[in-house]
């Protein structure tokens, strides 16, 4: 613990956070009593992550339109950019995970450092703020930003700029579906416009399925890719 704090260079007062942060579900699931593990905190540390990075940047570019700061935003906080992060500071090394989802290297696969690093982020914000859980954050954000390649392939920012054109129309997504041992899940997620469902996408996280539906409804949309 004591190490990874230096690492992250925050002290935290409640060590239980930091322990849950770095809980992984096939660890828990291999334990005979109730072992709180990450998942709730990746949900809270990707809303924090989301807050954090959409005000630095609306701040560091103020004559950017709101469609390029969107597009920037998601090539600077995907899986591939926050698995680096996790990466310089070793994170899946400190990680429980469970024997299986370890013996398959489970603590380098991007997605799982992906959750650990936004439930790192939640741990921080829970235990010390608002202010600690950005200063962690622009840590690694500030420093990617200016050479940052946009050309990550945002395929729900295009589609939210085209459907927004109209506005009584609404997306949402939904998980529909979840396969898969712990150390390789896939997740179906169903794309509607208001009640009706146009594309469904699949992927090894979440975010990574939304994007593969919205790409489908682009491409259905004759939008060309």
């Amino acid at each position: 613990m004591k190490e990874l704090e230096k690492k992250i260079e925050y002290v935290f007062k409640n060590r239980a956070l930091l322990e849950e942060a770095l809980t992984h579900s096939s660890y828990a699931n291999e334990q005979p009593k109730n072992v709180a593990y990450n998942e709730r905190m990746e949900f809270l540390g990707d809303a924090v992550l989301s807050f954090v990075s959409a005000q630095f940047l609306f701040e560091k570019y103020p004559d950017m339109p709101e469609g390029k700061l969107s597009k920037l935003r998601s090539s600077l906080v995907c899986t591939q950019s926050l698995s680096s992060f996790a990466k310089e500071i070793n994170l899946g090394g400190y990680m429980k995970m469970g024997k299986g989802e370890t013996a398959s290297g489970g603590a380098q696969r991007p997605s799982v450092l992906e959750d650990a690093f936004e439930a790192l982020i939640a741990a921080i914000y829970l235990d010390g703020g608002i202010n600690e859980a950005k200063k962690f954050i622009l840590r690694f954000l500030s420093r990617e930003v200016d050479n940052h390649h946009t050309n990550f392939k945002d395929y729900k920012s295009l589609l939210q700029e085209i459907i927004q054109q109209n506005p009584d129309e609404r997306l949402s997504y939904a998980v529909i579906g979840e396969s898969g041992p712990d150390h390789d899940k896939r997740f179906k997620v169903e794309l509607k416009l208001n009640s009706n469902v146009i594309a469904t996408g699949e992927g090894t996280s979440k975010k990574n399925a939304e994007q593969m539906a919205a790409r489908q409804a682009l491409e259905l949309m004759g939008v060309e890719l």
